[in-house]
């Protein structure tokens, strides 16, 4: 079979929407599966429904091989998307052929052809995904480097060439669009921008121009982008008469809040290509639900649930015990919590239920279980807090699920691979920080009043004393008891 390109789609009468020639307004700092079934997408569907007319030059952030960078060019930026699961109750498989990238640079290798980029006036946005980890300052980065190691670095080399060119001119600096998972992504990369322009002694008119003329926007993402399908890859080539080294695969399901000036919603109109994207002038309220609701919900079920014997996200969906514990969780402990108006959250709360069936993805909860002690304080405490202050009350099915949590991690030896835990006559692996699973590892013989407390009065773990909640660490005992003599299945049904 011939490989995927725009030859080929024209020999085979390709009928779809493609745009092989418009400007490069958009660089993307990230080659991977996240941006180009996410961002991209965005930016194809504008293009088909809105003129948008804007082709992606897209750059790896990192100094792998140059392998993907050549598979993205030999097929000319073209790759099939399949967006798959449940919308509105009805089993969803979308596909579509994604050509709003134009190439890829390796700034490696190729670090002339990337600073060039910063020459084309028709450049406006930035979009970027370099990891958790990319957003940071290091002081090792020189201006004189070809590249600066780090993205913060590269970005800012890249932006004082644009300063040279255009720094005059009004309305020709960035839009920034920071797509990393971590708080205020936006405005940490322009903190760490602004110190490398002071390190490098750029001067005062470029970091004038870098506040006035740019903005960088911090951005919620959602959706879970599965990548390359290997299992399936040869037989959907097959089926779509060409090969394609580039397939990617998502969930249907995408929300995009963007933190910024009303006038981003003229340059990009989202809204009227029926995108499910947001521009508003906070985007912290629409993180605290996305945390608060689908990784809440995560949290405080998987560790239960596979307790009660259960492996996979999709099969917790098919028992109504789990199902109803999980969404009396969501609707009656945490929903009563949050900012946003009700329906909007039961809404979003009915989405996180379709994602969670998508048939599409075995989602592991042992995968989900990975840090769970930094998720629970992160995406579940808050709510618990916030449901007694608000109530007086400890909620029934969160507080269970700090017991799942403890009862989840009591393991019966420590190993280099992490903490062993038993469910019925199987191990299985606990991972968390070494200090975490040294502290169960040293408490794995307590009674459950014992390790409750012992837990609860943790402060390295929850940066406070939990037991200070009247009744808490009480009823937490109560329920690892019960955990312990009956199972972690009968606890979920006394909480109903």
């Amino acid at each position: 079979m011939k490989k995927l390109c725009y030859s080929t789609l024209e020999e085979q009468g390709y009928e779809g929407f493609l745009l092989k020639n418009a400007p490069e307004r958009v660089l993307q700092f990230g080659e991977g599966n996240f941006l180009r079934g996410f961002v991209d997408y965005f930016i194809d569907i504008m293009n088909e429904k809105t003129g948008f007319n804007s082709k992606v030059v897209l750059c790896q952030p990192i100094g792998t091989s140059q392998f993907i960078a050549d598979m993205i060019n030999e097929q000319e930026g073209l790759y099939t998307l399949y967006l798959r699961g449940f919308e509105k109750g009805q089993k969803v498989n979308n596909k579509r052929i994604i050509s709003c990238v134009s190439r890829c640079i390796n700034p490696y290798q190729e670090f002339d052809t990337l600073l060039a980029c910063a020459d084309n006036p028709d450049l406006r946005f930035i979009a970027c995904n370099t990891t958790e980890a990319g957003i940071v300052y290091d002081p090792a980065c020189q201006f004189t480097d070809r590249p600066a190691d780090s993205y913060p670095g590269k970005l800012t080399q890249f932006m004082y060439r644009r300063f040279e060119n255009f720094g005059t001119q009004a309305g020709k600096g960035f839009v920034i669009l920071s797509c990393e998972l971590i708080d205020d992504n936006g405005k940490e990369l322009e903190k760490c921008v602004l110190r490398y322009a002071e390190q490098w002694n750029l001067g005062e008119a470029f970091i004038n121009w870098i506040r006035n003329e740019n903005i960088f926007c911090s951005t919620l993402v959602d959706r879970i982008v599965t990548g390359y399908p290997r299992t399936e890859a040869a037989a959907l080539c097959e089926e779509n008469g060409y090969t394609d080294n580039l397939i990617n695969t998502g969930e249907v399901f995408g929300f995009w809040v963007i933190e910024g000036p009303e006038s981003l919603k003229n340059e990009l109109p989202f809204a009227e290509a029926g995108l499910p994207v947001m521009i508003t002038d906070n985007h912290k309220p629409y993180k605290q639900r996305k945390v608060r609701i689908l990784n809440g919900a995560h949290t405080s079920m998987v560790l239960g649930a596979y307790l009660a014997g259960q492996d996979i996200v999709r099969n917790c969906m098919e028992d109504e015990v789990i199902k109803t514990f999980m969404n009396k969780t969501i609707y009656e402990e945490i929903i009563p919590t949050l900012t946003l108006p009700k329906d909007e959250l039961e809404e979003f709360a009915s989405s996180v239920t379709e994602r969670f069936k998508n048939p599409f993805i075995d989602h592991s909860l042992l995968a989900i279980s990975l840090n769970s002690t930094s998720k629970w304080k992160a995406r579940v405490l808050p709510s618990l807090q916030e449901y007694f202050r608000i109530t007086g009350k400890l909620p029934a099915c969160i507080t269970a699920s700090f017991a799942f949590y403890i009862a989840f991690y009591r393991g019966v030896r420590l190993e280099d691979s992490g903490l062993i835990g038993i469910r019925k006559d199987n191990e299985y692996t606990i991972s968390d920080d070494r200090s975490v699973l040294e502290f169960f590892a040293a408490h794995k013989d307590d009674a459950p009043a014992a390790l409750a407390h012992a837990v609860c009065t943790n402060q390295d773990f929850w940066d406070e004393d939990l037991s200070l909640i009247p009744g808490f660490e009480e009823v937490v005992a109560g329920y690892l008891a019960a955990i312990e003599s009956a199972g972690a299945y009968e606890v979920m049904k006394k909480c109903l």
